[in-house]
């Protein structure tokens, strides 16, 4: 391990290829962060790593399924030895699922949407929390919704999966804030021009929404700029 890896200030995105993660990864980029850009499509990954370099900004690319636990814990080995410690964690990776009335949700899709908006979460906290110790003021940024905190009429699996989220980065964060230097806060984006909003709300036009950059900017502030522990905040506008 190099002097300059160990110095430089890393943080990981997962959901990274496209949206929120790839605008938060691109954002951080710009603060001087070297950035791990997570998820399942290589080409997306490749296109955000592409534009991170030509703005004079590094990153390396990590295509993998976060359903796959194994997976996680290698890509956790890997920054290890070759970093030795994690600065900024942004778990933003998601899935929506069908918007459906809650007694007709399909339990291998619940599964599925828990595995991944849950399950593989929880798996990201275990597998980077001794690397977020290492650093001298670990961050984890939770990508949360409204709908897990006030539940909306056919959205009780994603509510039900942002709700669960939100219960464990505030018990971790909690569990973290009088004994180390980690700290967690939870984001809601609010109304952002993504896949997954175009899916939900597929009537509206996007130009009446803002930008994912303008999220990715504001979570590149706080893992750039530190925050409170417990932190909380809605981006509006």
């Amino acid at each position: 391990m190099t002097d300059s890896n160990k110095t430089e200030r890393l943080s990981l995105v997962t959901g990274a290829s496209r949206g929120i993660g790839a605008a938060t990864a691109e954002a951080l980029a710009r603060e001087g962060f070297h950035v791990v850009l997570v998820a399942r499509t290589a080409t997306g990954l490749e296109e955000v790593e592409e534009r991170i370099h030509d703005a004079g900004g590094s990153a390396t690319i990590a295509p993998l399924d976060l359903t796959d636990g194994d997976s996680i814990a290698r890509l956790a080995t890997a920054i290890a030895e070759r970093w030795g410690k994690l600065d900024g964690l942004v778990l933003n990776a998601a899935t929506l699922g069908s918007l459906t009335p809650v007694q007709s949700i399909d339990a291998k899709e619940l599964s599925r949407v828990m595995t991944l908006n849950v399950i593989a979460q929880q798996a990201l906290i275990s597998a980077f929390d001794p690397l977020l110790r290492r650093s001298s003021g670990g961050r984890l940024v939770a990508v949360t919704s409204s709908v897990g905190r006030a539940p909306r009429a056919y959205w009780g699996a994603y509510g039900a999966s942002k709700a669960a989220l939100e219960t464990l980065v505030e018990a971790y964060g909690e569990e973290q804030r009088n004994i180390g230097r980690i700290r967690t806060a939870i984001v809601d984006p609010g109304a952002t021009r993504t896949v997954m909003r175009a899916r939900a709300f597929p009537g509206e036009d996007p130009e009446t929404v803002k930008p994912a950059s303008v999220v990715g900017d504001r979570i590149a502030a706080l893992l750039s700029q530190g925050f409170e522990p417990g932190h909380r905040e809605r981006i509006d506008g």
